[in-house]
């Protein structure tokens, strides 16, 4: 399949459809759902992937959207790219690495610089005539987010940003962030764009990424938007991705008639988000001229707990398992964070779909998947021969 470019195309909503339109890593979770919706709406969609095995162990996915075309090929790969943006009007870049490996510069060179080079190719080859950039980023550029003391902030105001929890407290069981001034336990607080505190190698690169597509955008006039994503949950996440989260860990656990593990006490929050609702985010700034240049929240807008969680996961799946809470906790997990996304709402977005839908969603997939048998015990020794679940030593 050949796309022929559209050069009088616009992205406004007033302007033409039928748009050419690059996604990167588009065989992905976010990636494919963004690509069926380009397409229900009139649009052409070319997609480079690597298929790397640990997301996509079998190879190109059978749910890929047929009519998209589909290019093999390295997001680092300066031809690879080349050829990819050849005759498109925009790019979503969403191509990613994330786990909990130590090999910090494959983060970079997988995020990072990739996102460079696109910039680079953008900027160096005239005949290219791209309107829009979209780069996925992460709620985890915002670390640990935003807290407040409840002793100190109704007299100074002062919000807290606190860093990564260390190994010494989280093997004594010191979950909560503590006052730096009188050690009370810290509460969070909802965390906006201007929260920028990231703690580990992904989020590290991440952030890296915001800024090379906000600030190359500015300077070389490439109309460029970030999109910072919550947990995003729903049908086709890879069931091999131990960074996924708690969606995949339960459902698997539940399906393989396991008690799963929660970490630590389960009172962390976190903020889940439906992929439909990302979906609809992702196509309302492609369109919207005053998304250009700005960095989005993209969150579920109702924080849960993880046994909170676990809690409506248990009533959707109808299958009941006392889960294991024995003091292991995953070193590097964020104790609480949770998005504001009032700028993403000034645009007219809502988020709408309920973690039950997604919960749903999710279950019916995982039990219409095929090649199934060792997955949950892959990731669980994947992630102990990393040491990332540790326990408990003893109370402080």
């Amino acid at each position: 399949m050949t796309l022929k470019a559209d050069s009088t195309a616009g992205l406004t909503a007033q302007g033409k459809r039928n748009l050419n339109i690059l996604i990167t890593g588009g065989a992905g979770f976010i990636g494919s759902h963004t690509a069926d919706a380009l397409i229900n709406i009139g649009h052409r969609v070319r997609i480079l992937d690597s298929l790397d095995k640990t997301v996509h162990p079998f190879g190109k996915p059978e749910s890929l959207n047929a009519s998209v075309e589909f290019i093999e090929g390295d997001v680092r790969d300066k031809r690879a790219m080349e050829k990819a943006l050849e005759g498109m009007d925009a790019v979503y870049h969403f191509a990613a690495y994330q786990d909990y490996l130590t090999d910090f510069s494959t983060f970079f060179h997988i995020n990072a610089v990739s996102t460079a080079l696109l910039y680079e190719i953008l900027v160096e080859k005239k005949d290219l005539n791209i309107k829009k950039v979209i780069v996925a980023a992460s709620q985890a550029v915002m670390g640990e987010g935003r807290h407040k003391c409840p002793e100190c902030f109704p007299k100074t105001k002062d919000y807290s940003f606190p860093g990564i929890r260390l190994e010494k407290r989280l093997s004594a069981g010191e979950w909560e962030h503590r006052c730096s001034e009188c050690g009370h336990a810290l509460v969070w607080a909802s965390s906006d764009e201007s929260v920028i505190n990231p703690c580990n190698q992904y989020a590290l690169s991440k952030h890296s990424q915001e800024q090379i597509a906000i600030q190359l955008g500015k300077r070389y006039d490439i109309p460029s938007v970030v999109m910072r994503y919550s947990i995003v949950q729903g049908p086709r996440q890879s069931f091999y991705n131990a960074y996924s989260g708690a969606m995949r860990i339960f459902a698997l656990s539940l399906f393989f008639d396991r008690a799963p593990m929660i970490f630590e006490d389960g009172q962390q929050v976190r903020d889940f988000i439906n992929i439909k609702d990302v979906v609809d985010a992702n196509l309302l700034v492609l369109e919207k001229d005053d998304a250009n240049y700005n960095v989005y929240n993209v969150g579920g807008g109702r924080p849960y707990t993880v046994l909170d969680f676990y809690k409506a996961m248990e009533e959707i799946t109808g299958i009941k398992k006392k889960p294991v809470m024995s003091g292991h906790y995953r070193y590097g997990d964020t104790r609480h964070i949770f998005s504001d996304t009032a700028r993403l709402k000034s645009l007219g977005w809502r988020a709408s779909v309920g973690v039950e839908k997604s919960i749903a969603d999710y279950w019916d997939y995982l039990n219409h998947a095929e090649k199934m048998d060792d997955v949950l015990d892959y990731s669980e020794k994947h992630m102990k021969r990393l040491n990332v679940i540790r326990k408990i030593k003893k109370p402080l």
